[in-house]
């Protein structure tokens, strides 16, 4: 994945409060890639919520000064996107929320952009307050991503992705994609309390999987608003495989057999492996959100 040297990068799309102290906070709940990964591991093996860095309370995190003029001055320009993972996290945002304010326009509706926040261990939020076993996490009470860096090498590491730049951008873009959801009214419907195959909490977050192909096949050809240029201006068939890859990685079946070592599709939240890499493809080829519709 290759962005433009000379584009320009808009940090003001990420907050980050990365060494902030937060205290603690309720339970967040969110609808991240794999933010119900610690929420897994403690129904099936017993952990408990304090291991799982779930607590009480509902503090906001504030914004780390040092942090964010670190993250303003070295990420200016594409080119520092294709050198620091930070930036390219900063960029991907860019991307992703370029082509949605595009995509919405074109079908007549408003896109409201959202933050990413970058954070470390512990972070408050409108949800409630999570550390980093969480995952990546969105949160529809302040229309916010949530992420720690550090879940990427997490994700390689733990759950087996053979990981790079697009797995990341993989990430982003499912999350951007519950935000998608919060705009258009679907992201309620996982709110149910039921889990399996086909719950709707499993159909809303293959529905993020496709929103994030589709961002994927616009790509290249969506126009940064500080160049009129494509910010993103190569993607291959390897990053393609790294984004598959990383969304069977997070699949419930994949989840639940290296962390329990038997899989119980009835308690699946997020889709196994298959379905995960089929509707991120489905999004992918089509570049439509309306084949999306995991519903049906």
């Amino acid at each position: 994945m290759q962005f433009d040297d000379d584009a320009g990068l808009d940090t003001s799309e990420v907050q980050d409060v990365r060494g902030s102290r937060i205290p603690g906070g309720r339970a967040t709940v969110g609808g991240g890639v794999a933010g119900l990964i610690a929420l897994l591991l403690g129904l099936f093996l017993g952990v408990g919520p304090d291991q799982l860095g779930l607590s009480a309370g509902d503090e906001e995190p504030g914004a780390s000064a040092s942090s964010l003029a670190e993250v303003q001055q070295t990420c200016r320009t594409g080119r520092d996107a294709n050198t620091k993972e930070d930036c390219r996290i900063v960029a991907v945002v860019n991307s992703v929320q370029d082509f949605w304010a595009q995509e919405f326009e074109r079908r007549g509706g408003t896109y409201t952009r959202s933050p990413t926040v970058f954070f470390s261990d512990r972070v408050g939020t409108a949800c409630g307050t999570a550390t980093s076993a969480v995952g990546p996490f969105y949160c529809p009470g302040d229309r916010k991503v949530y992420l720690d860096l550090g879940f990427f090498e997490e994700l390689r590491t733990a759950f087996g992705s053979s990981g790079g730049p697009f797995a990341q951008a993989y990430v982003v873009a499912h999350e951007y994609g519950h935000h998608v959801q919060d705009l258009t009214g679907t992201l309620d419907r996982s709110q149910d309390g039921r889990t399996g195959a086909n719950s709707n909490a499993v159909r809303v977050e293959l529905q993020a999987d496709c929103h994030a192909g589709v961002w994927a096949h616009h790509a290249t050809t969506t126009k940064d608003e500080s160049t009129g240029r494509p910010l993103i201006t190569g993607l291959t068939e390897a990053d393609i495989r790294d984004g598959m890859d990383a969304a069977a990685a997070v699949g419930d079946d994949r989840i639940q057999e290296r962390f329990q070592g038997r899989v119980t599709p009835e308690a699946w939240t997020h889709g196994s492996a298959a379905q995960r890499q089929q509707w991120f493809h489905q999004g992918y080829r089509t570049g439509d959100m309306a084949r999306c519709d995991t519903f049906r």
